[in-house]
């Protein structure tokens, strides 16, 4: 027999590490689900995943009386998790179209709480998102009560002398920045006015104007828009002429309120700040220089938007000198797109980073399907044709790598608003467009465990609302509905069905999990949670890494989901992950829009 002394406190470590293998970190169990929850009749998948297997069924409970509606054992999932755990699993719930609120429950843990139902989940999520809006104007900003940047800006690169002041107050800071950006302003504009087209009952009317509370018999969301359509207006300063961006990287200086901006552009702190003329051309006032090739881009996004304002606002709102005003501006705005074929890309000073985009054809096609649906002028819907062709399903989908914002606005809305006018043969092509670009995405979601089909580019959640948006105008074009369930993992994701079960907008659900700590001068400076913003999500780790100025000011929530694929932070220090968007969430409008529920009938 052999005797063996071990020491107690040996013993005492040994004991805690047994019991942490049956009941501790290394047996933890994480359920995600959509936070914010389901309609009735959508597919309804669950994620479970943990270190150690699975062998019970999954309880689903009813929160108000503590009823099971559902019990069913999970399926286990062989895809990649990216992470530290070892088995994932699967429950699908889709049978379940009872409506309220419930819970998941599962050896001893549960859920995070959400709806089923519209009156239990989506209800107006879409109008918390026009919040973060108008948090982000420029100008007058209804949520601080105050104006900045009124001088805003002097030229440069345009056909005045440079510094001849240009009044281009107004619009929209960018992100978590003060810039103000063509290339962005006018896919927001364009998105709110086609929301509004497409779900015009889900909008309410609570705001004026100016974003202060008290209804002006306009609907919210057009008033938004309206902010940009002003601001667009100014940047087309003549006929011929054309303002793509207000401000630089000078602006990143660290926090500050915007009425009292301390970057210097060469007139002193809080004072004119440079405007970038567009000529097509590469520009940069420092070493970094961009690659442009023409201003179709932004001047058909802008020609879009102006479009679709002319006929809301003759039709809907019976304003017909600004709807004149706007038809005007598109014809005019279309004709130096035409003139000018090519991208106009951000610009930077004394930073590498910029909008790269390089695509400018299905802005150009987006422009001329609206103008001939106001128009019915053949040679709006012949160049339309020409540029359907020309841009095909070109896009971000199914790529691993591409440049910051190549790709934008990210999908093509002009394939669905040209659809209704042409032929069976065209319709098809069109739809075969969209088609080739959810195939290619539904391929990269098959790679890991939780569907979603995006690379983690930055601004990654830019990417899965607009592939949410193209999955559902396919189905609008063509009735085929075969994709639905890749479209709803895509929302899912958005909302909690993800490695950290966050939420990717700002206090939406208000009872969830959601970014906190977001990286903008409002947040930093009041500390006031705006609701409605979408953050950039998740990056590789290898872009992380990459990235300058990076450091996290709290320890990381988020550490055991961490991974050498992905990751995200809901963390100041990290503008990479955890930046509000004014574009993302503008874009995301649509997608709310379709979910709410109709607050007119």
């Amino acid at each position: 027999m052999i005797s063996v002394h071990i020491n107690k406190s040996v013993l005492a470590v040994m004991f805690l590490t047994l019991c942490g293998t049956f009941y501790g970190q290394k047996d933890e169990l994480f359920i995600r689900i959509n936070q914010v929850g389901y309609l009735e009749d959508d597919p309804k998948v669950a994620l479970i995943f943990s270190n150690t297997s699975l062998n019970t069924e999954v309880t689903l409970v009813e929160t108000e009386n503590e009823q099971i509606v559902f019990q069913g054992k999970p399926k286990k999932i062989k895809n990649k998790g990216w992470g530290n755990f070892r088995y994932y699993y699967e429950i699908d719930f889709s049978e379940v179209t009872q409506r309220g609120r419930f819970y998941f429950s599962v050896e001893n843990t549960r859920s995070a709480q959400f709806g089923i139902g519209r009156e239990h989940s989506y209800k107006n999520y879409q109008e918390d998102l026009l919040s973060f809006m108008r948090q982000q104007r420029c100008g007058y900003n209804p949520f601080l009560d105050m104006v900045c940047h009124q001088k805003d800006g002097r030229s440069m690169y345009g056909p005045m002398a440079d510094s001849t002041f240009i009044d281009l107050s107004g619009g929209w800071h960018d992100a978590g920045d003060q810039l103000k950006y063509l290339i962005t302003t006018s896919n927001a504009t364009a998105k709110m006015l086609k929301a509004y087209e497409l779900f015009p009952d889900k909008f309410a009317d609570k705001v004026n104007g100016l974003g202060q509370e008290g209804s002006n018999g306009v609907p919210d969301v057009l008033d938004e828009a309206k902010w940009g359509l002003d601001w667009i207006h100014k940047m087309h300063s003549g006929k011929d002429q054309l303002f793509h961006q207000v401000a630089d990287d000078r602006d990143h200086i660290g926090m500050k309120w915007p009425d009292r901006d301390s970057s210097d552009y060469g007139w002193g702190p809080n004072s004119y700040r440079v405007a970038y003329f567009a000529t097509g051309e590469p520009q940069g006032l420092k070493e970094f220089k961009s690659k442009a090739t023409g201003i179709a881009n932004i001047a058909g996004r802008s020609a879009a938007a102006m479009a679709i304002a002319a006929r809301i606002w003759k039709n809907d709102l019976d304003d017909p000198l600004f709807a004149e005003k706007c038809r005007l501006a598109a014809e005019q705005l279309y004709k130096m797109g035409k003139a000018r074929e090519g991208f106009q890309q951000g610009n930077s000073y004394g930073a590498p980073y910029r909008y790269n985009e390089d695509t400018w054809a299905d802005d150009m096609e987006w422009a001329a399907a609206e103008l001939y649906k106001n128009t019915r002028e053949e040679i709006y819907l012949e160049d339309a044709m020409r540029y359907a062709e020309m841009i095909n399903s070109d896009s971000w989908m199914g790529k691993t790598e591409a440049d910051h914002y190549r790709y934008y606005p990210f999908f093509n809305i002009g394939h669905f608003v040209l659809y209704p006018y042409v032929n069976e043969d065209f319709q098809a092509k069109l739809a075969g467009y969209y088609e080739k670009g959810i195939k290619a995405c539904m391929n990269t979601a098959q790679g890991n465990a939780f569907g979603i089909g995006v690379p983690f580019i930055w601004c990654s959640n830019n990417l899965t609302v607009n592939l949410f948006s193209q999955v559902l105008l396919y189905e609008k074009m063509t009735g085929n509905r075969k994709y639905r369930p890749f479209m709803m993992l895509q929302r899912d994701w958005l909302f909690g069905r993800n490695p950290w079960g966050t939420s990717m907008f700002t206090r939406i659900p208000e009872y969830g999990e959601y970014p906190e700590s977001v990286h903008t001068s409002i947040w930093y400076l009041t500390r006031e949670e705006v609701p409605g913003g979408l953050v950039d999500g998740p990056v590789y780790a290898s872009v992380y890494n990459s990235l300058k100025g990076i450091e996290l000011k709290e320890e990381d929530e988020f550490a055991k989901f961490q991974n050498d694929y992905v990751v995200y932070h809901d963390d100041f220090g990290d503008y990479s992950t955890n930046e509000p968007t004014m574009d993302g969430t503008a874009d995301a409008i649509l997608m709310l829009a379709y979910l709410a529920e109709a607050l007119k009938e």
